[in-house]
């Protein structure tokens, strides 16, 4: 499915470049009409990123995060820094469908092996992103891309599939926020290796020919973030495109 994502800094729209504060781009503080165009659209699942959450999760931008959910019907997935259990029960208790949990899963897999365990592995989704070297290794890179793990994607999905692992985010990090088009071979790839995770695409959609490419990846989820902000195609378009081809 067509995944319209929103970033949030302080109650406003924005994007960075490759993860980079430095490189804010603003779109308006209406994030509300927004994510309801998309539902209106048809958008079955909507994806949200509190960035100033993840900097700082004292700041979590819980009240707005509760309103925006609240404001919509559709399913939706909701990351930005979660560190603890107590920050997946908050967002959970706010409404949303699904947290998405990044670095801590690499830090402290057993800590977000026991949040599978307490909240089920359906409400939780690893997002993991990562760099690929000239030999295919996929090394996945944490806080906010400024290190690396140590690990490999297939490693860290290996250590939670005993836990029932249901959802990847995964990210090639070259292609994010740049429009030039989706790792293809990748989710090709990890989708044949591990046909029992739902892996959503993430980076560099940026046209229809762009989602029409993923089409038979295996990815079962596209996130499309700043193409739509942008206007390079609706909702509505993206979903037809991705069903009919």
């Amino acid at each position: 499915m067509i995944i319209p994502a929103l970033d949030l800094i302080d109650g406003k729209v924005v994007r960075l470049h490759q993860g980079d504060y430095g490189q804010q781009r603003d779109y308006g503080s209406d994030p509300l009409p927004r994510l309801q165009d998309y539902q209106r659209q048809g958008a079955q699942l909507l994806h949200l990123v509190d960035l100033t959450g993840a900097k700082d999760p004292a700041a979590r931008q819980l009240t707005l995060l509760t309103e925006l959910l609240a404001g919509v019907e559709v399913p939706v997935q909701v990351g930005g820094g979660i560190r603890s259990r107590d920050d997946v029960a908050a967002l959970l208790e706010a409404g949303a469908s699904r947290v998405v949990v990044g670095s801590t899963a690499v830090k402290q897999p057993e800590e977000v092996q026991r949040w599978f365990s307490e909240f089920g592995p359906q409400a939780i989704v690893l997002a993991l992103d990562v760099r690929i070297d000239a030999a295919n290794r996929k090394e996945v890179a944490i806080s906010g891309w400024q290190e690396a793990a140590g690990v490999t994607l297939e490693q860290v999905i290996e250590q939670f599939l005993p836990f029932g692992l249901q959802h990847v985010l995964c990210t090639d990090i070259s292609r994010d926020g740049t429009l030039s088009g989706s790792n293809v071979s990748l989710y090709q790839e990890v989708s044949a290796r591990f046909p029992q995770v739902a892996f959503q695409s993430s980076g560099g959609i940026g046209s229809l020919a762009d989602i029409a490419a993923l089409r038979g990846s295996g990815a079962q989820g596209v996130i499309v973030g700043r193409a739509l902000l942008e206007d390079k195609f609706t909702v509505s378009e993206a979903i037809s495109c991705w069903q009919n081809g």
